[in-house]
């Protein structure tokens, strides 16, 4: 797994799993979560145990943290609240999925993790990475992805894909979502022994083979 002075800040209280946890993360429109869902597909046609999660999300509780955070209605929220409601969200499915299902083995494939608060709440809000990394490593209980891959695409294509219909992120200034792609790089540079970068203008089918042949070497 990545260093944690990188990825979760402090040394101890690593938690130990058996299963291997990979993650998708990438700005609007990116592509990530069609990626996750096709991975997914190819490990279980391999007969691997393997299960689909999201976030904010996952859970029942962690569902409904996500419906406040993604509401355009929900004008009012700070960046600091903003950031804390992501981290709650994502301490439940850690506690409640992600920890006994790595326990038992399982090939965990997760559609978003810390790097995207780290990105959005970070890089784009002005939040303290610091501040995160060090909340994050108390939410995650120490549990870091074994391999991320980013898809990278321009922010305003980006946000062009996800047509008119946008949720409270998505609404945000394209400047804010190109600091946001500009921290996704920031954090692919730190650990490039985790985080492997792929081009999302590249054909589908380009980068699914990519993914699927990348896992199948750690496998």
């Amino acid at each position: 797994m990545a260093s944690p002075d990188k990825y979760g800040g402090g040394g101890s209280g690593l938690t130990a799993v058996r299963g291997k946890f990979i993650t998708f993360e990438g700005a609007e429109g990116c592509g990530k979560s069609t990626h996750a869902a096709l991975l997914s597909a190819h490990l279980a046609g391999q007969g691997a145990a393997v299960r689909l999660i999201r976030e904010p999300g996952g859970v029942v509780i962690s569902e409904k943290v996500r419906a406040l955070l993604l509401d355009k209605k929900n004008v009012a929220m700070n960046k600091e609240c903003e950031t804390l409601l992501y981290m709650a969200a994502r301490a439940q499915l850690v506690e409640e999925v992600i920890i006994p299902e790595l326990n038992k083995g399982t090939i965990l494939i997760c559609d978003r993790f810390l790097d995207s608060t780290l990105a959005y709440q970070g890089y784009g809000c002005g939040v303290s990475v610091d501040i995160i990394k060090s909340v994050g490593f108390f939410a995650t209980k120490g549990i870091r992805p074994d391999l991320t891959f980013f898809l990278d695409l321009d922010a305003e294509e980006g946000l062009q894909r996800r047509g008119t219909e946008r949720d409270r992120i998505e609404l945000r200034s394209r400047d804010y979502h190109a600091r946001v792609r500009a921290g996704y790089h920031e954090i692919a540079r730190a650990e490039p022994e985790r985080v492997v970068v792929i081009d999302g203008r590249r054909p589908r089918e380009e980068n699914t083979a990519t993914i699927c042949a990348r896992v199948d070497e750690i496998l």
